[in-house]
């Protein structure tokens, strides 16, 4: 039986749905739940994020190169596709930086200390990142801009 705690979890998925909702003006729904064996991501872009203190792992966002785009021009209206080619990792780990500020507060109310380390943003399919093989709980969140997958591995 694997053991993952819903109170390392909820932060996220609020600080997740709250930007989305505040900044995109957009819901986001949860979808199908899976255990994994690490938290690699699936999908075409993803923002990575080191926890530390009073849990330790990962939290990786990943989401599709389509849903980039849409987030990007959202957030920057008039951009063209060249500039969101360029800009978007910037677009995306300040959206990030949010969420992850967010989840620090839930955590920080709820009596519990922890650190963050700033958003990576990836990208692609031909990179290969080194994340910790540790049971981590993958959760689909979907929105009409697209699927959004949060992989949390926190001990």
């Amino acid at each position: 039986m694997v053991n993952i705690n819903a109170d390392f979890v909820n932060p996220f998925l609020e600080a997740a749905s709250a930007v989305f909702k505040s900044i995109l003006n957009v819901d986001l729904r949860r979808g199908k739940l899976v255990i994994k064996e690490s938290p690699i991501p699936s999908l075409d872009v993803a923002i990575i994020i080191g926890i530390t203190g009073g849990v330790t792992g990962e939290v990786v966002y990943s989401m599709g190169y389509a849903m980039v785009v849409k987030i990007a021009q959202a957030l920057v209206p008039g951009l063209k596709e060249d500039q969101v080619k360029s800009e978007y990792k910037d677009i995306i780990g300040e959206m990030a930086n949010m969420i992850t500020g967010n989840a620090m507060n839930l955590f920080a109310s709820s009596g519990k200390r922890i650190n963050m380390t700033t958003p990576t943003v990836v990208e692609g399919k031909e990179f290969t990142i080194t994340l910790i093989k540790q049971t981590t709980l993958g959760i689909n969140l979907y929105s009409p801009m697209g699927q959004l997958e949060m992989n949390v591995a926190l001990k």
